[in-house]
């Protein structure tokens, strides 16, 4: 029987899948100066994300409390301000699902422009709220629904810059090209925490000052240079060769998505209880720890974090490169291990208050495991879903993920030091001793991280015009 007669023999919708995989198989791929522009516009959208986002972890764990909720118990306001910290990750599943709907219908590009002006005014605004003495209860309301649209936005920011860079690289680079978007992560993390370093020198407290408003207001120039490149970025070649064949197709369902790619959605979200659960603890609720609890002054917190960043800049390509070599789900399950094994040491040094050697433990514990994770990710979560439905699965596995691991964590982490500290448990009336249960919480996250990591199939070298998940 020749070629051709087995083609016309297989049902019509059959033909037409084979088509249409054969001709998105044939896209041309991005010229390397696309792929650098690209890598580089995606870069500056995450360092505006994380900048935003370092900004508000310094100013939940240094500034929001006395400043938005003055509070008679001791350490309650600062459980209200990463209160306010979590209402940012519970949007951001309905922002991933939102944008990430429009993003497989109307391209990658789009949403790319529309979640970064969101997330630069909401942030720019937060700069611009009345204290709670000045306005009352207004204060704090406006400073929860600026982290609503803050979140709303970054909800699908991360995905979209993912999916952009996996869709676009070589297929035997993907791994590399689709970790480099999360370079602008450091980027973001030290400009804020070099700006907070220097407010906070000289200055015994900076929530009595107006100063700590200008980083939320610089955000307002980063959104200027991000929109100018984004303006110029190229879509997507996997995105725009899908429209060509499927120009009257309809988006999947957000309940057909949730139906027909549970399994690896369930599987993502597992993957993130250690990277994005991990990076808020040792971002957000570490700093808090180290400067409240265990008596470290607020330069040497925001220090230990630069610290961490500049080991995560070398850190994440390098995790990329090697997801290329040896698979992403070995090198993700490696990076898992290690912050599970590092956790007790590294939390035991925490409350010991030595400067140096907290700087050391966090670089290790968030620059090298939590942030390994979080460059093998990249090309890993796109890989798992099929090309329609691809953007919406991943910002919905990424910020669903953010609630239940990353949201939570520095609340119910403060709320245990908190505890500890109230009724002098393990005789240390400070809440030094809190340490044992919040590195028995990193090692439960990174734990389920591991046990994922076995139940997904290898995605390296996947076609990714494929409309079928991994598995």
């Amino acid at each position: 029987m020749s070629a051709t007669t087995m083609t016309t023999s297989l049902p019509l919708d059959q033909e037409r899948s084979l088509t249409m995989t054969e001709a998105l198989s044939q896209r041309p791929e991005m010229t390397p100066e696309e792929l650098r522009r690209a890598a580089w516009t995606c870069s500056v959208g995450s360092a505006m994300e994380y900048y935003d986002f370092a900004l508000y972890s310094l100013a939940s764990a240094l500034v929001f409390g006395p400043l938005f909720f003055p509070s008679t118990i001791p350490g309650m306001g600062l459980v209200a301000s990463f209160a306010t910290y979590f209402i940012g990750f519970a949007v951001r599943p309905i922002g991933g699902i939102f944008f990430g709907r429009l993003g497989d219908r109307h391209g990658r590009k789009k949403v790319l422009l529309l979640t970064v002006t969101l997330m630069g005014l909401a942030s720019a605004a937060i700069g611009l709220i009345p204290s709670y003495a000045t306005i009352g209860i207004a204060a704090p309301l406006l400073l929860v629904l600026m982290r609503i649209l803050q979140g709303f936005g970054a909800g699908a920011e991360q995905a979209g810059a993912a999916v952009m860079m996996t869709e676009s690289a070589p297929k035997e680079r993907r791994g590399y090209f689709a970790a480099l978007p999360f370079l602008g992560i450091q980027m973001g993390t030290v400009a804020a925490g070099l700006i907070y370093f220097g407010m906070l020198t000289g200055v015994p407290n900076i929530a009595e000052t107006w100063i700590w408003r200008v980083p939320f207001l610089g955000s307002a120039f980063l959104l200027v240079i991000a929109l100018y490149m984004r303006l110029r970025l190229k879509e997507s070649p996997a995105f725009a060769k899908l429209k060509e064949e499927e120009e009257h197709e309809e988006v999947m369902p957000i309940r057909e998505v949730l139906t027909t790619s549970w399994r690896p959605i369930t599987a993502g979200l597992g993957l993130r209880m250690a990277e994005n659960g991990g990076s808020s603890i040792y971002q957000v609720l570490s700093i808090s720890y180290l400067v409240h609890t265990v008596g470290m002054s607020s330069q040497w917190g925001t220090l230990a974090l630069i610290g961490a960043a500049f080991v995560g800049a070398v850190t994440i390509p390098g995790a990329g490169w090697l997801s290329d070599r040896y698979g992403r789900v070995r090198v993700y399950r490696a990076f898992a291990i290690l912050q599970a094994v590092t956790a007790i040491p590294v939390w035991y040094i925490f409350s010991q208050g030595n400067p140096v050697l907290s700087m050391i433990a966090l670089s290790l514990a968030l620059g090298v495991a939590t942030w390994g994770m979080f460059g093998t990710q990249g090309a890993f979560l796109p890989e798992m879903f099929g090309v329609r439905h691809r953007y919406t699965a991943v910002s919905f596995t990424r910020e669903f993920s953010s609630v239940i691991a990353g949201g939570v964590s520095p609340m119910v982490g403060q709320f245990l030091i908190t505890m500890f500290a109230r009724f002098n448990i393990g005789g240390v009336s400070s809440g030094k001793f809190a340490w044992i249960p919040l590195a028995t919480y990193v090692i439960f996250l990174a734990g389920l991280a591991v046990l994922a990591t076995f139940f997904i199939p290898e995605t390296k070298g996947r076609d990714l015009m494929s409309q079928n998940d991994v598995f």
